[in-house]
């Protein structure tokens, strides 16, 4: 039975006993916003094991799937919970940035947290290196592997964090420019390209020639519109919600690179909880990761054709896709040489994903 066949059917039965013995309640809007509650309707079998409030922030928008996977976690976790952990989420980065979101999470200031952040955990790079797949079973594959799980317990160690779960953060990465089509590696030279703090993707472009420049995703439209940066690299879905078209009409669908979308929870918070809540949270996050995966899938053709319809994409044929990866190899090297991973986790990086299919 595959993996997520099987953390599906572990949701089932705990939501199952979770939900035996108290009614379901679906909270509304205001109740995801409000820091108390209304006392839990119907029967608590969990009655005495206190009360939780779980606030968790990211960046993304409302529509995004980060934010819907993020929706069902939060009832799935109060209906199991009978109410005893309620969940408050906080999207749209009013809680800052995911860098600065990790740090209040590290504090304790809040509790969780869903997003690329591997300032303080670099090894997790090593997922993101350029063209290492090309399907959501290999992606799959890499994230529920032996290797992802030892590098997130070593990235909790090290923020004083668990992390509860890891999932795609939003499909394959495509390039986006305002100056001209980019077909090749030689066009992209000069250009001035919006990273993200992540090391594998300013290696990247820097190979390729052009001059990395870091805007928050936040002001990204603006910085764009503005000339601050001349293109950007996202997954389609990011590009159509932020409207990047009216400002890029220029998109290459590249496919170069998936970013893991970890979800951090303080650990001293999590590990306080009664053992039947740390379970059902730990369940409940396995099945938003995979709810999560499922509605990138199922929304990234959509944002791609929206995008079509206002901007010029190019899809590089196979030839000009092989220059790409030719290039991309000096990121690799430079994994090695910084740590980021060993030449020996490449070869279990590649043998997982060949494996995959």
């Amino acid at each position: 039975m595959g993996g997520r066949r099987v953390l599906a059917l572990m949701v089932a039965v705990l939501l199952t006993l979770g939900l035996a013995g108290c009614a379901a309640k679906k909270p509304d809007a205001a109740d995801a916003l409000a820091e108390s509650f209304a006392p839990w309707e119907g029967e608590d079998r969990y009655a005495g094991l206190g009360q939780y409030v779980m606030t968790i922030g990211h960046v993304q928008p409302e529509e995004n799937p980060r934010h819907l996977s993020l929706l069902k976690f939060q009832e799935d976790v109060e209906n199991a919970t009978c109410g005893h952990v309620r969940v408050v989420i906080r999207g749209e980065g009013v809680l800052g940035s995911e860098e600065e979101m990790l740090q209040e999470v590290m504090a304790g200031n809040i509790q969780a947290m869903r997003g690329g952040q591997y300032y303080y955990s670099p090894r997790m790079e090593m997922f993101t290196l350029p063209f290492l797949t090309q399907t959501r079973t290999q992606v799959d594959a890499l994230l529920q592997s032996d290797l992802a799980r030892a590098v997130c317990a070593e990235a909790g160690e090290q923020t004083g964090t668990v992390v509860l779960n890891i999932c795609d953060a939003g499909g394959y990465r495509e390039l986006s420019n305002a100056v001209r089509p980019v077909k090749t590696p030689a066009d992209l030279a000069g250009l001035k390209i919006r990273v993200n703090a992540m090391q594998t993707t300013r290696w990247f472009f820097e190979a390729l020639g052009a001059e990395p420049v870091t805007i928050p995703y936040v002001s990204l439209y603006n910085g764009l519109a503005g000339g601050v940066a001349d293109g950007q690299d996202n997954p389609w879905i990011n590009s159509a919600e932020l409207k990047l078209y009216e400002v890029q009409p220029y998109f290459t669908a590249l496919d170069y690179q998936f970013h893991p979308d970890p979800m951090f929870v303080n650990a001293a918070w999590f590990n306080a909880l009664p053992q039947e809540f740390r379970e059902i949270l730990s369940v409940c996050a396995a099945d938003m990761g995979a709810y999560n995966d499922q509605l990138i899938d199922e929304s990234n053709q959509a944002a791609r054709d929206a995008i079509a319809a206002e901007a010029e994409v190019y899809t590089p044929t196979a030839e000009e896709l092989e220059a790409w990866k030719r290039a991309a190899q000096t990121v690799y090297d430079k994994c090695v040489e910084n740590g980021v991973c060993t030449a020996e986790e490449i070869q279990e990086l590649r043998q997982i994903v060949a494996q995959a299919d």
